[in-house]
């Protein structure tokens, strides 16, 4: 019992390594190296720079996310839309929960953004490192952006085969990836043992006061230390929150290391330019080109964490109804968490690479990079202040808004970098943020447009109908939204073609707002001959509709379902129409037999 309990232990710690800590534990790569660019390398600066890495990553990803963020989930999963459902329940009706929602789809779409700037920066700057093997040192610029493009085209070809088989060599290879980084870290303080004064806040304080609005904008980079860190939560939902915590300590200290070693190397060697790459270098020429495959794995596997985390928050947004329904795969049995979504995977493969060719290089990347992480954290900041507030944990609210005021400090220092590439973090994120408003108020106008009938009179004329015993034998299922409220293209069906069997059943489909968990319940004898079927299901859950039908005793002979053929003058509702058309509609989302299937085309004005 004892082995397996500590087998476990361990085993959730090196998971975590892999799905959940690549894009926080690649961040060393990149980010001193883009510090310096901007400031001069003097021992006084480099205490300063490295005190801020270090309490950066304790206020934003200690205190934030794994203290704080990681106590409020939902049945294990956690995230933007999670503090979401949290709020709905605390707040009434009103301009509150409506700015919430607005807030939530901005965190999203953020986060949906920054999911093609991530893959392409820390790919980028890992081949990077080619340029310091003596034999490559004058690789053209446009070389190592054809190897990114390539290894990034090899991983996305790749995602339809579920993550869950190579996650199995993710985690140890990440658990080299960090033994690597205190190693070479460690290695390296021994070097300048001064170094080890930055630990205190006192040189980041004294950083920031003599160096004004300069100092201030340098916290725009030193964010690039804590990227990643919003995914601690985010992925909750694939670990649970234990393994996550303890994995982190682990990864804490061997960053924390690496970056006091990173110091060490500046102040020793002021003029180098690629931090990492060349402290490990200077310390192992022989280990270099290893290192250098390590870096590209490690790289490789923080961007496939991004990527399961893009997959999982749009599928949360496909169940709760705000984006629209999208051909969903299902990669491994036992994991509900592994899924791939095609059109989405093939959209950011496009993205990362135009990314890629536009900036050209990592550090014109980093000079994008922050905005959409920096913003990510302030919404959740604000989110968990409201939340504190409503319940018994109100001792929790200082603590939550100094944090969200150390977000908002990183967020405006941010700003400066819209006019440098900035603004295409917004741009990426402001096509999921279109989709989600054109689609969620396009579905309310549709459903205002299409004048359901309540069920009461919606009987009077069916029981005429049934009366008259013309009816066909067999068992036809209508999908309805919900049993009391009957769309037209059933009173059609119905009432205006005669077409009424035997017996009728309405099918409807609820989802919960917890996770997981189906319950199934019939409701028999609405009407002569006719039921309804409910299904409840968390927004994480696979329906098998079929299998439920049958434990139910149900056997249908066809299955009628609606289809909306949209007219309209207005632009907006012309986009949500074409979103509506390209989509796979309810019933090839839910993969229904097709032999049985009779669409009814209801045509709607809008």
């Amino acid at each position: 019992m004892h082995d397996s309990a500590a087998d476990s232990y361990w085993g959730g710690i090196v998971k975590s390594m892999g799905l959940v800590f690549g894009d926080i534990g690649t961040s060393p790569i990149y980010t001193l190296t883009v510090i310096i660019a901007l400031t001069k390398p003097t021992p006084e600066n480099i205490y300063g720079i490295i005190s801020l890495i270090v309490w950066t990553l304790v206020i934003l990803v200690n205190v934030e996310y794994a203290w704080l963020a990681m106590g409020l989930g939902r049945k294990g999963e956690g995230g933007t839309i999670v503090l979401k459902e949290i709020l709905a329940r605390l707040l009434k009706p009103g301009r509150q929960l409506a700015f919430v929602g607005i807030l939530s789809f901005l965190g999203v779409s953020l986060l949906l953004g920054d999911g093609v700037i991530t893959p392409a920066i820390s790919i980028l700057s890992a081949v990077e490192g080619l340029e310091l093997i003596p034999s490559l040192a004058h690789t053209p610029q446009s070389v190592l952006i054809l190897i990114a493009a390539l290894i990034a085209v090899v991983l996305f070809i790749f995602q339809n085969k579920g993550t869950d088989k190579v996650a199995k060599a993710f985690g140890p290879l990440m658990v080299l990836w960090f033994v690597a980084l205190t190693l070479s870290g460690g290695i390296s303080i021994c070097s300048h043992l001064e170094i080890l004064k930055s630990l205190s806040p006192w040189y980041a304080i004294k950083f920031l006061s003599q160096n004004g609005l300069a100092g201030f904008l340098v916290l725009s980079e030193v964010i690039l230390c804590a990227t990643g860190g919003e995914a601690l939560y985010a992925d909750m939902g694939h670990l649970g929150r234990k393994p996550i915590i303890r994995a982190w300590y682990f990864v804490f200290v061997a960053l924390i290391i690496n970056y006091l070693g990173q110091g060490a190397f500046i102040i020793n060697n002021p003029k180098a330019t690629n931090i990492l790459f060349g402290m490990v270098q200077g310390q192992a020429p022989i280990l270099y080109i290893p290192f250098l495959i390590l870096t590209v794995m490690a790289t490789v596997i923080a961007s496939q964490a991004l990527i399961s985390g893009v997959f999982s928050i749009v599928y949360q947004g496909i169940t709760t109804r705000i984006m629209p329904l999208m051909r969903v795969e299902y990669t491994s049995s036992h994991l509900k968490s592994q899924i791939y979504i095609g059109s989405v995977n093939w959209m950011l493969l496009i993205l990362v690479i135009f990314i890629m060719l536009v900036f050209k290089k990592s550090e014109n990347l980093a000079a994008a990079y922050g905005l959409a992480v920096t913003g990510t954290m302030t919404i959740t900041g604000i989110m968990m202040v409201m939340i504190f507030a409503r319940t018994k944990k109100k001792w929790k609210v200082p603590i939550a808004l100094f944090v969200t005021l150390a977000d908002l400090a990183f967020l405006i220092a941010n700003l400066n970098k819209l006019p440098h590439g900035g603004y295409w973090s917004l741009i990426l994120a402001s096509i999921p943020l279109g989709t989600i408003f054109i689609w969620t108020s396009g579905q309310r106008a549709l459903y205002k447009a299409l004048r359901p009938l309540d069920l009461e009179t919606f009987l009077m004329s069916y029981e005429q109908i049934f009366a008259k015993g013309k009816n066909i034998p067999g068992t036809g299922l209508f999908f309805t939204r919900d049993s009391a409220v009957i769309p037209p293209y059933v009173i059609h069906c119905i009432i205006r073609s005669n077409i009424i069997y035997e017996r009728n059943i309405f099918i409807s489909i609820v989802r919960t707002d917890e996770p997981f968990g189906i319950y199934t319940c019939l409701h028999p004898a609405l009407g002569p001959g006719l039921d309804a079927f409910e299904i409840r299901a968390g927004y994480m859950e696979v329906i098998e509709i079929e299998r439920l039908l049958k434990e139910n005793g149900i056997t249908e002979k066809v299955i009628f379902y609606g289809i909306e053929e949209i007219t309209t003058g207005n632009p907006f509702w012309r986009i949500f129409s074409v979103i509506k058309r390209l989509t796979p509609n309810f019933v090839q989302f839910n993969k229904l037999p097709a032999s049985r299937l009779q669409g009814v085309v209801t045509r709607v004005e809008m």
